[in-house]
C-alpha cells in the first residue's frame, strides 16, 4: 500500500497549497457546491436529488462531477465554495489511520466533518465469464479506478487483502473501464457505487460473456460490510451476487461564522441543506434514487464528528423560507461525543428512531 499512500500524500499536498481562496477567503459572488462523482455513478444522482429539494425551496446548490471520494474529501478541506462532498467510509478510515503518522495527511483532514451519513455502496467487480473468483484475477488485466477515487482505494485494499496479484492494475475511470472490458482490452474492473448504478444498465453487457464477480472471501467480509446485489438489479444479472460494501457519507467543513463573511455564508449553506434533507427525507426516499431508502441518518462513522453547522440546521427552531418541520420531542442522548449525541437526538425527534 506504499504506492497508494504516496497518491494520498501528493493529492493532499496539492490541495493544501491550491489557492489562497480556500475556506478562509471572502467571495464576491457566493456559490454553493457539492462534489459528487462521475456522470454514470450513484453519487451524482444523489447530488441531483439534493439540488432538487433545494431548488424547491428557492436555493441553488451546484452539483460538480469529480473523480470520487478522495478528491471530494480533500476538495471540502481546501477548494473554494465547496461546502459538501460525498465520500466512502474506507477513505475516512484510511485517512484517519495515516494522519497519526504523516503530518501532511493530518493537515489534510483538519476541520473536515460529517454532514450526514448516507447509504452502503456495493463493491462491483464486472468480469469475463471465465473468471469465477477473486483468485482468478491473478495474472489478469484489472481496472481499479483513477488514482484519486474511492474505487481505487477500495480495489487496492481488496486485492491486497485477498492476496491477488493482477498482471496489470489499470487506472482509468468506470466508463472507460466498461469500454475496455467490452473491447477485450481488460479482463475485469472494480466500481464502488450504490446499486443500482446507471453504468451497469447498459444493454451492451452480454450476460453470456460477463458477470458480477462474487466477493465472499472471509477476510474481506470481516473488514467490509457483507451484503448482496439482488438478482435482476441489472439486465445481465440473473442471480443474486454476494459482495461487500462501504458506507457513503456527506462530508462538510467546520466553518466558523464569526470568522468572516465566507465562513458565515458557507455555514448557512450547510445548515440549510441539512434542514432540507431532514424535512424532505420521506420524499427523497419515495422519489429519489433507490439508495435513499437505505439511508440511516443516525449511523455516523465512529471516530468522526458531525459538523456544528449541520447540527445547527437540525435544530427545531432553525427556519427556512420554505418552512420547517413541526416540533417533536427529542429522545435521550446516546453515548459517544456530546455533539454526536445531540445530532442523534435531533434526527430521532424528526424522523423517529
Amino acid at each position: 500500500m506504499q504506492r497508494f499512500s504516496s497518491v494520498i500524500l501528493a493529492a493532499a499536498v496539492w490541495l493544501l497549497g491550491f489557492a489562497a481562496t480556500g475556506p478562509g477567503a471572502s467571495a464576491q459572488q457566493f456559490e454553493k457546491n457539492i462534489l459528487t462523482g462521475g456522470p454514470s455513478g450513484t453519487y451524482i444522482q444523489i447530488g441531483r436529488d439534493l439540488a432538487s429539494v433545494a431548488n424547491a425551496c428557492g436555493l441553488e446548490y451546484t452539483i460538480r462531477e469529480s473523480a470520487g471520494s478522495l478528491e471530494n474529501f480533500l476538495g471540502v478541506r481546501k477548494l473554494p465554495h465547496t461546502q459538501f462532498g460525498i465520500v466512502q467510509s474506507d477513505v475516512l478510515e484510511y485517512l484517519k489511520t495515516f494522519s497519526s503518522e504523516d503530518p501532511d495527511i493530518a493537515r489534510a483532514i483538519l476541520g473536515v466533518r460529517i454532514a450526514l451519513p448516507l447509504y452502503n455502496e456495493e463493491v462491483h467487480i464486472l468480469a469475463r465469464r471465465d473468471i469465477t473468483s477473486l483468485s482468478d484475477l491473478n495474472g489478469r488485466r484489472v481496472a481499479v479506478g483513477v488514482e484519486d477515487s474511492g474505487t481505487f482505494l477500495t480495489a487496492s485494499l481488496v486485492l491486497d487483502l485477498a492476496g491477488v496479484q493482477p498482471a496489470a492494475r489499470v487506472t482509468i475511470n468506470p466508463t472507460a473501464s466498461l469500454e475496455r472490458l467490452l473491447a477485450n482490452e481488460i479482463d475485469a474492473f472494480f466500481y464502488v457505487a450504490g446499486a443500482p448504478t446507471k453504468l451497469f444498465q447498459s444493454a451492451e453487457i452480454d450476460s453470456t460473456k460477463f458477470h458480477l464477480l462474487p466477493i465472499d472471501d472471509p477476510t474481506l467480509t470481516s473488514v467490509y460490510i457483507p451484503t448482496s446485489i439482488p438478482a435482476g438489479t441489472y439486465p445481465f444479472q440473473a442471480e443474486e451476487t454476494p459482495v461487500v460494501a462501504v458506507k457513503a457519507v456527506l462530508m462538510t467543513y467546520e466553518y466558523t461564522p464569526k470568522k468572516n463573511a465566507y465562513h458565515r455564508d458557507s455555514c448557512k449553506a450547510v445548515s440549510d441543506l441539512s434542514k432540507l434533507i431532514l424535512t424532505n427525507f420521506r420524499q427523497l426516499q419515495e422519489v429519489g434514487h433507490p439508495k435513499w431508502r437505505e439511508v440511516n441518518l443516525e449511523d455516523v462513522p465512529p471516530g468522526w464528528e458531525v459538523g456544528s453547522c449541520s447540527s445547527a440546521g437540525l435544530e427545531q427552531d432553525y427556519e427556512l423560507q420554505c418552512g420547517a418541520l413541526p416540533v417533536q420531542s427529542a429522545l435521550p442522548e446516546s453515548l459517544e461525543s456530546k455533539a454526536n449525541a445531540a445530532y442523534r437526538a435531533k434526527i430521532c425527534a424528526d424522523i423517529g428512531c
